[in-house]
């Protein structure tokens, strides 16, 4: 879904730092994100595109510059923290499921912890939420009985039954096997036309042209290109966006 020029502004990063000892990971990033629109981060590695992401939530802490997300600063005031926790989710590289929980069980701990939702209400909502991800029978089994994609989807899920206003990925099919990145992209194909504003961070160039609005490339912890896909895609400003290009155009 594409955000209209008029949207409401939900994400503000304004001269955001990150170093990690000596390392100057984030090098004053500034950047809007609009309710309803879908966002690629692509870059190499080590570029800081992960990092942004993660200063987001604050899983990093971000050392200078502001980060409000719908309107509340992202600071160490520990209410600030929670209530922006509660909008925002998340879904990891690796999928950080509980092992000794249900699939079930996973999915509605969070709602009935944070949101205080009731047990039938939570079990509803959660399987509801995974037949639309296409796993409506395995509610009882246990994450190691499910595959790499399956663990994935059963985790995109859980992020969705806290009703978020905001769903991170931090290269969500990175640990998959190829075989199992399809159907992990197929869901998030589905749920970019959902409304809910979405930033990937991305090495699925095809999945970056074809579903995002907008698309950002880092390199070396700032801000390179912040374009359509089709102009990064056809047309980007800088040569490192070429370099990168050229070597990962055999990808879509």
């Amino acid at each position: 879904m594409t955000a209209t020029a008029s949207a409401k502004t939900i994400i503000e990063a304004r001269e955001v730092h990150k170093h990690f000892g000596s390392f100057h990971a984030l090098k004053g990033v500034s950047a809007t994100f609009s309710e309803g629109q879908v966002t690629a981060i692509v870059g190499p590695s080590g570029s800081g595109k992960s990092t942004f992401l993660r200063t987001l939530n604050r899983l990093e802490a971000h050392d200078t510059g502001t980060i409000r997300i719908d309107g509340i600063e992202l600071n160490d005031d520990l209410k600030h923290l929670d209530a922006i926790r509660r909008e925002v989710g998340m879904v990891f590289q690796s999928f950080n499921l509980f092992s000794h929980l249900s699939i079930l069980r996973n999915i509605t701990l969070a709602p009935m912890r944070v949101r205080k939702m009731d047990k039938a209400q939570a079990e509803a909502k959660a399987l509801a939420l995974l037949e639309r991800v296409g796993l409506g029978n395995q509610a009882l089994k246990y994450p190691v009985q499910l595959s790499g994609g399956q663990q994935q989807r059963v985790a995109i899920a859980r992020a969705l039954a806290m009703d978020p206003k905001v769903l991170l990925f931090d290269e969500p099919t990175s640990a998959l096997d190829p075989e199992m990145v399809n159907e992990v992209l197929g869901v998030m194909r589905e749920l970019a036309h959902t409304g809910i504003t979405m930033l990937a961070v991305t090495h699925e160039m095809g999945f970056a042209r074809e579903v995002a609005d907008r698309l950002i490339f880092f390199d070396h912890g700032v801000i390179l290109e912040d374009t359509t896909p089709e102009n990064f895609f056809t047309n980007p400003d800088h040569e490192r966006a070429k370099t990168f290009l050229a070597q990962v155009r055999h990808g879509f």
